[in-house]
């Protein structure tokens, strides 16, 4: 493998072997160098090789290895001819997103009620891996989701419709087809609607520490000192037993297609083909299922905050955005408009100024982007750009990446020393379990600033508000 610097942050794999693109990946020169990261190139080179594949492969600047297809990568394949669609290029919670909710409290009107509305939001909202919410809907109330996304929970009384403005795609894929998903991905679905879930996944409630672009925070409604709440959370169950059921599927189905992978993680099927139609359909199902997810969690973490606060705080929807998903777009490739299937998986959408898919009170100046840290460092909101849209496939990082794995982070680091460094900081935790604030440490993850930096200086997202954390649930 030979990196070449083609500038400050910008480093090109070029075309050896099966490769039939370049890989490009946004480092500084420290990661790049770092050994840690070489599987991740590596499986970035991999996705060169797939069928189909146009223009170049991305690694993100949050990039780190995952299951066959890095996290923090980027790939466009044809969606008219050769190209493939891929259940790992997706990954297994599929979309996996975050939103952010604004009010007009500041910190200093907050400040002496932070535990309370901790313990507010764990109290309504189940957390934690197998955590079950309250609703039971049956397969046929399911369907309803799978089709419905948002709009379904916001019929069901969880938000307003104006909710749905703000949501990536309205909180509602068109194509999803709920006979695409099978009884086994129904059931572990079936009580976890508002549900946060356990591994990275988490409630915040934070400050907005510093403005960057005025303007632009304007447009979103931010402003210094300002309480906003960020959730992160996906497809639960629901979305996992649907890509190890095509996984499944597509190996026993397609061998011929997949018998020369550089990875059998990178199992695929052709997108016209009927089975990468049902992975598709099957996806969108499990992307309503998780923009509906959010939405119950946004509504419940409403309620926590009229419990404390009173009913007439205004809390309304930032944006609410995917990661973990293949989407069919338009770009233009050697001069001529295509439709892609475009994959990100650990990176999220940042179109610019005046594109009809971003919300129209924000149309002039992009859609937001948010990138959050973790625990104990800051999160990000940016907003998209044209830059974006003509190089990367209107794509962005979407958070800080991990640099240690959940058992190393176990390894090193105790309950009582991550409590102790939160707490340092002013920030209170709830958790339902020890080990997971362990695993999701500060210390497991990269520098969100340094990520940001990269991103904001190569003009593919633009920063817009830093963002601090003073309350923080986890599962």
């Amino acid at each position: 493998m030979k990196i070449e610097r083609e500038g400050k942050y910008v480093w090109r794999i070029r075309r050896e072997g099966r490769m039939r693109v370049d890989a490009v990946v946004f480092l500084d020169s420290e990661m790049v160098n770092d050994p840690q990261f070489q599987a991740a190139f590596k499986q970035l080179m991999n996705v060169a090789t797939l069928p189909g594949v146009v223009k170049e492969v991305y690694g993100m600047p949050d990039i780190h290895w995952g299951y066959g297809f890095p996290i923090g990568g980027v790939a466009a394949f044809d969606a008219s001819g050769e190209g493939i669609i891929s259940p790992g290029a997706v990954g297994f919670d599929i979309n996996c997103g975050v939103r952010l909710m604004k009010t007009p409290l500041t910190y200093e009107q907050v400040k002496g009620r932070i535990k309370k509305l901790v313990q507010e939001i764990y109290n309504l909202i189940p957390v934690g891996v197998g955590s079950r919410g309250s609703l039971r809907l049956g397969k046929k109330g399911l369907s309803k989701v799978c089709r419905e996304g948002a709009a379904w929970a916001v019929k069901a009384g969880y938000g307003t419709e104006e909710d749905l403005k703000f949501i990536e795609d309205g909180g509602k894929i068109a194509f999803a087809d709920p006979n695409t998903v099978s009884k086994t991905a129904f059931e572990r679905g079936e009580d976890e609607l508002g549900t946060l879930g356990g591994g990275n996944h988490f409630i915040e409630i934070q400050r907005v520490e510093e403005i960057f672009d005025p303007n632009a925070a304007e447009v979103f409604g931010l402003f210094l000192d300002q309480i906003v709440i960020m959730i992160h959370t996906g497809s639960r169950g629901f979305g996992h037993q649907i890509a190890t059921d095509y996984i499944k599927m597509m190996r026993d189905n397609l061998k011929s297609h997949n018998a020369d992978l550089p990875d059998k993680q990178l199992i695929n099927a052709p997108f016209t083909h009927p089975l990468g139609q049902s992975y598709f359909a099957a996806m969108a199902s499990a992307a309503n299922y998780a923009f509906a997810n959010r939405q119950i969690i946004g509504h419940l973490v409403r309620k926590a905050v009229w419990r404390v606060f009173g009913g007439d705080v205004d809390v309304t929807l930032l944006y609410d955005l995917a990661h973990n998903i293949a989407k069919v777009e338009e770009y233009e490739i050697d001069g001529k408009k295509r439709k892609l299937i475009v994959h990100r998986k650990g990176a999220t959408r940042a179109f610019g100024p005046e594109n009809p898919r971003v919300p129209e009170s924000y149309r002039r100046v992009g859609q937001p982007v948010l990138i959050p840290g973790d625990m104990g460092s800051a999160s990000y909101v940016l907003v998209g750009t044209r830059k974006a849209e003509s190089w990367t496939f209107g794509s962005s990082a979407h958070g800080a990446g991990r640099v240690l794995g959940r058992r190393e982070a176990l390894r090193r680091l105790s309950y009582q020393e991550v409590l102790e460094e939160l707490h340092s900081k002013g920030i209170e935790v709830m958790s339902r379990g020890k080990k997971t604030l362990v695993e999701e440490a500060p210390e497991a993850y990269k520098d969100v600033d340094v990520v940001v930096k990269i991103t904001d200086a190569l003009g593919i997202a633009r920063k817009v508000a830093r963002l601090v954390p003073v309350g923080v649930v986890k599962g």
